[in-house]
């Protein structure tokens, strides 16, 4: 596996961006970003049929590694859970290597699911991550509903953002460029330089963000 680099100054952290099962479709707003944004590395985990955790989580420790400098990782789908047995297994410092995580649309893998690629990520881990952390729950994810988003966001200690009607965010679902989704990147960027800040201290009770919420560095984190 070889990483690109981007030409991004040396103090920015590097953006890895990883696609689900599907591999992230030619067009859709994970394979835009990787092309769109200079600062945006694809990284492509490994099998899918079916895909294998451990196979997926060391090959994100070694793009981590890789990537010599400070990485936000952006994952959709399957991968969220690769990122969050990755920091179960490698129980790395707060915020080093990894200073941030955008969590998009992530499957309920402890529940009964036809889709059997899942099987192999289950339990979810249950631990807080050692990294800032969004995600973003769809109202309509036919591999999961609300709710579960939203446990998974508590166990996670991730600030938690209501994305809508946007199903599992594939490219099936036409979000295009998703703009709302990099303005959730651009906020956890800003927070790189600043890991001391807890993680949900925008958060609301039930660890939602609510609408309109707007961080000191004037990010709207609301969609």
């Amino acid at each position: 596996m070889t990483i690109h680099r981007s030409d991004t100054r040396p103090s920015s952290p590097t953006i890895l961006t990883l696609a689900d099962a599907d591999h992230g479709t030619p067009g859709d707003w994970l394979a835009r970003w990787s092309i769109e944004r200079d600062d945006c590395v694809p990284v492509q985990l490994g099998r899918t049929d079916p895909p294998n955790r451990n196979a997926w989580v060391t090959t994100l420790g070694a793009a981590i590694r890789q990537a010599d400098k400070p990485v936000i990782l952006v994952a959709r789908g399957l991968s969220c859970l690769a990122v969050a047995w990755w920091a179960a297994m490698e129980r790395p410092l707060y915020g080093d290597p990894v200073a941030g995580a955008l969590l998009v649309a992530p499957p309920s893998v402890d529940t009964a699911n036809a889709d059997l690629r899942m099987v192999g990520f289950a339990p979810a881990p249950k631990l807080l991550l050692p990294f800032p952390s969004v995600v973003v729950a769809s109202r309509n994810n036919p591999l999961t509903d609300y709710a579960g988003s939203k446990r998974l966001a508590s166990f996670w200690g991730s600030n938690c953002i209501d994305g809508g009607e946007i199903g599992s965010a594939s490219a099936e679902d036409d979000l295009g460029a998703w703009d709302h989704g990099q303005h959730a990147l651009n906020w956890l960027l800003s927070t790189a330089d600043d890991l001391s800040r807890p993680t949900n201290l925008f958060a609301t009770e039930d660890n939602v963000v609510p609408h309109p919420a707007l961080s000191p560095r004037g990010y709207d984190l609301s969609l």
